[in-house]
């Protein structure tokens, strides 16, 4: 049992299509990258961002895609660019959606969080309650608006599409109402709508959810208020659940070793592993482990192997053993975290929210490798491809290159 992304296996050796990679699981394949960098050591350009975006870049057939929200006379135009790879100029800035007034959002989101997805030729981007479109990856022009998936978000909307078999899933927790959704990829119609089964005392969340397959069927994995649902990828019909207290869910979940690891709370953070499959109410024959100390509110956890590692929101990183919630290390970095850690350079790469990346080598013994830094804030997952790191701050858009 794994996570399935199999629809991707078509693109370039290199491409980093979606949030945390081919695969979703941040690892980096191939062409090794840089270890060091500065705002001036490595970086092969430099390009102005404008307005806020904390979505991550995508990188496919030498671009890299990306959205932002630009304010413009009290309201925002969210918009989607795409760089050139190799010299860093914008090759095009579309706006897909125009807002009278800016809503609010929480400090810590942008009102153009969730990365695209970049498919056959196409660019799938996403703004929450106001919309998904896709647009041809060659010229930005809009193919298809959706804006049927309306739900009242709390602090903004934050989750990342998944695409597999042709259907975007989206998970729309907002302070009412939440449910989860498939928009079908070619048509950009709503396939499946599936309301939430548990209701919570507080319902939002931003989760990316994550695709594996169970039994040989794909199923979606998506933690949410109260509680974690496993859902039908062609039905969208709830196959089984985990009940657990929390609410405004934030990292995406692993998979591996038959086992699904996520969290489910923000206030109070704790990690659970789950075993895959099952009917119905699962939470008192399917929880394998459970982890409160060091667990993270926002940063995705990261397994590789045996070993799972993860890091809390003020900076406190750990290593345990992915199948029985052993701890091997726990240390503190320092500064606070949103972006998610990769896997690179067969060492495990932390960025903080200041710009403080720190290599950390693999195993059950702790050591740091390096650190770097690079000016402004950085809330982005940063995106690898073909030797290079795209690294996203407040204002500029990094290529790390030798």
């Amino acid at each position: 049992m794994f996570v399935v992304m199999c629809g991707l296996c078509a693109l370039m050796a290199g491409d980093w299509p979606q949030f945390r990679g081919p695969n979703s699981d941040g690892h980096v394949v191939g062409t090794v990258t840089p270890v060091e960098w500065s705002d001036t050591k490595n970086v092969a350009w430099k390009t102005p961002i404008p307005g806020l975006g904390w979505s991550s870049p995508a990188v496919v057939d030498g671009k890299v895609f990306l959205t932002t929200a630009v304010p413009r006379d009290g309201g925002l135009a969210l918009r989607a660019l795409a760089v050139d790879a190799q010299s860093g100029k914008v090759i095009w800035d579309r706006e897909v959606r125009s807002l009278e007034k800016a809503p609010e959002i929480h400090t810590k989101n942008s009102h153009a969080s969730p990365t695209p997805v970049v498919r056959d030729g196409a660019v799938f981007v996403h703004f929450g309650t106001f919309g998904m479109a896709k647009l041809a990856a060659a010229d930005g022009s809009i193919l298809w608006l959706n804006t049927e998936l309306i739900y009242p978000p709390l602090h903004g909307s934050g989750g990342s599409p998944v695409l597999h078999d042709g259907k975007l899933v989206v998970v729309c927790d907002g302070s009412q109402k939440p449910f989860v959704a498939a928009i079908d990829a070619e048509t950009g119609k709503v396939a499946w709508k599936s309301p939430r089964s548990v209701e919570a005392r507080i319902s939002h969340s931003f989760v990316t959810a994550t695709v594996a397959l169970v039994g040989g069927k794909a199923q979606v994995m998506a933690p949410g208020p109260a509680h974690f649902a496993a859902y039908d990828l062609a039905s969208g019909k709830e196959l089984w659940r985990v009940r657990a207290p929390g609410w405004s869910v934030v990292p995406q979940p692993a998979i591996g070793h038959g086992l699904v690891i996520y969290n489910h709370d923000y206030d109070n953070p704790e990690l659970m592993a789950v075993r895959l499959g099952g009917e119905g109410d699962v939470t008192e024959s399917h929880v394998a482990w459970r982890i409160k100390r060091g667990a993270p509110s926002t940063p995705s956890p990261l397994l590789i192997g045996d070993e799972l590692y993860f890091i809390s929101d003020n900076g406190v990183a750990s290593c345990v053993n992915a199948k029985t919630g052993e701890q091997h290390w726990m240390e503190r970095l320092g500064g606070n975290y949103s972006a998610s850690p990769i896997y690179a350079n067969d060492r495990v790469l932390f960025l903080s929210e200041n710009g403080l990346a720190t290599w950390v080598k693999l195993g059950s013994e702790f050591s740091v490798l390096g650190t770097n830094e690079v000016s402004g804030r950085t809330f982005a997952t940063p995106a690898f491809s073909n030797g290079a790191m795209y690294l996203r701050t407040d204002e500029h858009l990094f290529k790390i290159s030798q």
